[in-house]
């Protein structure tokens, strides 16, 4: 597997060294130098899961620290990146990552679309951060009242089409939220069952993800943000 690894690495690194990548290791050791703000980067996934929801709780709480968002963190990241979590979130603009985990520029890298999707598109942009950064964490994060989960539902009761692309969305998540369409908490409980969908795709999908999560590099969980309260919880 290590072979295959580096043979994977080779793709992102021809023609010269991408600035900040990180060597493939059994601990996910953290780039030198490297901080949150508050402490070195978290280098295990339960570090990582600590800090973000560290950052969420101080978010909610109305004091946050607002880490690395100062023009001499983005001229220190500008040669190289070292994130330290994967988000694969809902492009809603109710649910920005850096800043309901109380995070900044260089602490993680963001995956944004309706639904919080995983298609090859997405699943590629993951794994090319898996293979560059060895991120201790990947985090799939749904949130209340999500408008593609709800569309989905709407459509699927209705008996009607999207209107053009968005019916490749309502496509996309029509297996996962059918068993919901009668309950009358339809939507919260297709949006958690969706979280927990994607966050199993990422895994048996991606041969770089579940060999990352085999040899415990990495972990992948599911989270959900309440749009009322601000909070960050996992979705089991």
């Amino acid at each position: 597997m290590l072979h295959s690894s580096l043979r994977r690495r080779a793709l992102f690194t021809a023609g010269g060294a991408v600035a900040g990548s990180v060597a493939l290791t059994g601990s996910a050791v953290a780039a030198p130098g490297h901080s949150t703000g508050a402490g070195p980067t978290p280098g295990t996934p339960r570090e990582a899961l600590e800090a973000i929801l560290a950052g969420n709780r101080r978010f909610a709480a109305g004091h946050p620290r607002h880490p690395h968002d100062t023009l001499a963190r983005v001229r220190e990241t500008a040669t190289g990146q070292h994130p330290y979590v994967v988000v694969l979130g809902c492009a809603d603009s109710r649910v920005p990552p850096e800043v309901l985990f109380d995070q900044g520029v260089g602490d993680l890298f963001d995956n944004r679309v309706a639904g919080n999707i995983v298609d090859d598109l997405l699943l590629g942009s993951v794994e090319y951060a898996v293979e560059e950064f060895t991120p201790p964490l990947i985090v799939v994060l749904g949130h209340e009242r999500c408008g593609a989960v709800s569309a989905t539902l709407t459509a699927i009761r209705s008996g009607t089409s999207a209107p053009g692309h968005i019916g490749a969305i309502v496509e996309a998540l029509r297996p996962i939220v059918t068993p919901f369409v009668n309950d009358p908490d339809g939507v919260e409980l297709a949006v958690r069952a969706n979280v927990r969908a994607q966050a199993t795709a990422l895994v048996e999908t991606s041969d770089i993800v579940r060999e990352s999560v085999e040899h415990g590099r990495t972990a992948v969980v599911g989270a959900r943000y309440d749009l009322e309260t601000g909070r960050v919880t996992l979705v089991h």
